[in-house]
């Protein structure tokens, strides 16, 4: 079937954009910009995803306000894309669209039954860059296939919440998006199983994985690593990336070293240090307060109110729900992707960013023993 990206000269398969060249019901692509006014008050995730083995596009947007109450839109159709332009994707009244490659892209959300309104304009300040590719096996099968770039910078527009309009300052907001596409693994990554029949996979007696996003005025720092129970890590990236106006080309990470702290009831880190180790042996230690805090499996990411993103709901499936993130009887079957924004310090310099984790199992350093 033909659909609008055809018409680029980007064709890699002797075959349409409407699939992708494997059959693997986990392939995802999916876009998602997050971001927080740096008071800790606000902060907002909304994103696209394509299943092209599912025949599903999907869609939401979550707000978080005051550390109490996420509001949430949860949108999916089938894959039969029409937009009337290039570089623009809809699900309902939810629209995602490339405003500038690798610069710009706009989300916006019209009207809906669920009080929920948004319109976001990006534009990157810092240079869109690379994950290093994640492709990982078990007994010979491939879990994960992936690959993803990320970029900081500005936004512009505003959010309206039950008819309450909340106008974006840009230099009060921190932001962000990424863009990644392959075969994902587990709920907390976004991607559906393939169903039962299948022999159980491996189950680690414990993983750490953390990402971290920290922008100060002068440089972005940008590190993410797996480790095992024991703290030997099986994947890792790092580097150093500068504003796009000052034309420097981003320097490495060679390892990164963590001391954190950790609530009692969940496992998302209450504050810590990143000791950064560079390319040129500098080292530098980071100093993270949360500000506020998002659980993508609200949106998604978990099966959560008989819905996950992937799942097929017909042509125009619609729901949005507010959600007391207080109640941790709410928050616990989520929690197993959380991501905390906060201000970051590295001597005098003061910035801001996205702490990512996904932290379970056994970990004796932070006091962990058994599942």
């Amino acid at each position: 079937m033909l659909v609008p990206e055809d018409e680029m000269l980007s064709h890699q398969l002797a075959t349409t954009f409407d699939h992708v060249g494997q059959s693997d019901l986990r392939w995802t692509e999916r876009v998602v910009m997050y971001g927080f006014d740096k008071s800790g008050e606000i902060s907002v995730m909304t994103g696209l995803a394509r299943f092209p083995n599912r025949n599903v596009m999907d869609a939401y947007a979550m707000v978080t306000v005051g550390g109490k109450q996420a509001k949430v839109v949860r949108l999916s159709t089938e894959y039969n894309h029409r937009a009337a332009s290039l570089g623009a994707w809809d699900v309902g009244p939810y629209t995602y669209e490339v405003t500038q490659p690798l610069l710009g892209t706009r989300a916006t959300l019209t009207d809906n039954d669920h009080g929920l309104r948004l319109r976001l304009d990006f534009h990157g300040t810092f240079p869109a860059y690379e994950q290093t590719p994640a492709f990982h096996r078990s007994r010979g099968r491939v879990r994960e296939d992936a690959r993803r770039y990320y970029q900081n910078g500005t936004v512009t527009g505003w959010i309206e919440i039950d008819g309450r309009r909340i106008d974006i300052d840009p230099e009060q907001w921190w932001f962000g998006r990424d863009h990644s596409w392959g075969v994902r693994h587990g709920p907390g990554g976004g991607s559906l199983d393939e169903g039962a029949g299948r022999q159980p996979t491996e189950v680690p007696d414990g993983v750490l994985y953390y990402m971290g996003i920290f922008q100060f005025d002068d440089e972005l720092v940008h590190f993410a690593q797996r480790e095992t129970s024991t703290g030997a890590r099986w994947q890792f990236e790092g580097e150093v990336l500068y504003p796009i106006a000052t034309g420097r080309d981003s320097t490495p990470l060679i390892d990164v070293e963590h001391d954190l702290t950790f609530e009692s009831e969940l496992r998302v880190a209450t504050g810590g240090t990143f000791t950064v180790h560079r390319a040129d042996r500098a080292s530098s230690v980071l100093e993270v307060r949360p500000s506020c805090r998002f659980w993508p499996g609200f949106a998604g990411y978990n099966e959560y109110r008989g819905y996950a993103s992937g799942m097929w709901r017909g042509k125009s499936f619609s729901d949005g729900f507010t959600v007391d993130i207080t109640d941790l009887d709410q928050v616990r079957p989520v929690s197993l992707l959380s991501e905390t924004l906060c201000e970051v310090r590295a001597g005098d310099k003061v910035g801001h960013g996205l702490l990512e984790m996904v932290f379970m199992g056994s970990y004796p350093r932070y006091g962990y023993s058994g599942r």
